[in-house]
């Protein structure tokens, strides 16, 4: 999983799932910033309430699987991944995403999203759309719960248990932690 360079931007990351060097996913995650969200389109409201109540946001989009390989783990490992940077390294509370109508049962039974907004229609795609938030401090909870633990999912709903053990996790945070800095201290002003 890697950042997307061409997609990179100071308050939004795309992250890429692949498989032997062939994509197999992507997400994009942005954080809460002057610039606002992608979701202030449809659901400002929504997110000003949620910024009102002292809520770090952030909000997941452009996900794409491939077709395929469309599978369970696969999209578990890049919302864990993606959960990792916005809550452990960015600090963010809550996500917002906007799905489809048709998918919100998905998003509650395998992540333990809420629906956080009324249907509206989504210019930029076309389609109606949905507010769906995601409290991450419990999301933590039940990763570190359920996390690494695949032989669950026959039994759990979720998607936690084909996320990463407790042990990666940490791995994990401590890479995307590096790569941040290193990103930040290459575009600090040279000072003599």
């Amino acid at each position: 999983m890697t950042p997307l360079a061409a997609e990179d931007h100071a308050n939004r990351i795309t992250l890429v799932a692949s498989d032997h060097a062939e994509v197999v996913g992507t997400l994009t995650v942005g954080f809460d910033s002057e610039e606002g969200l992608l979701v202030d389109d449809l659901f400002k409201a929504e997110a000003d309430a949620l910024r009102a109540e002292g809520q770090s946001l952030c909000e997941f989009t452009k996900l794409a699987m491939d077709g395929v390989l469309r599978s369970q783990r696969v999209l578990a490992s890049l919302f864990h991944v993606a959960f990792i940077h916005a809550h452990r390294i960015r600090g963010c509370d809550t996500l917002l995403i906007e799905v489809n109508p048709r998918h919100v049962r998905y998003y509650e039974i395998k992540l333990g999203f809420r629906v956080a907004g009324p249907q509206r229609h989504n210019r930029r795609v076309h389609a109606p759309a949905v507010l769906m938030a995601l409290d991450l401090w419990r999301t933590q909870e039940q990763i570190r719960r359920l996390g690494g633990q695949p032989e669950l999912a026959e039994t759990e709903r979720s998607l936690f248990p084909l996320g990463f053990s407790p042990e990666e996790e940490a791995g994990i945070a401590a890479r995307l932690l590096h790569s941040v800095e290193l990103r930040a201290s290459r575009e600090q002003p040279h000072r003599n």
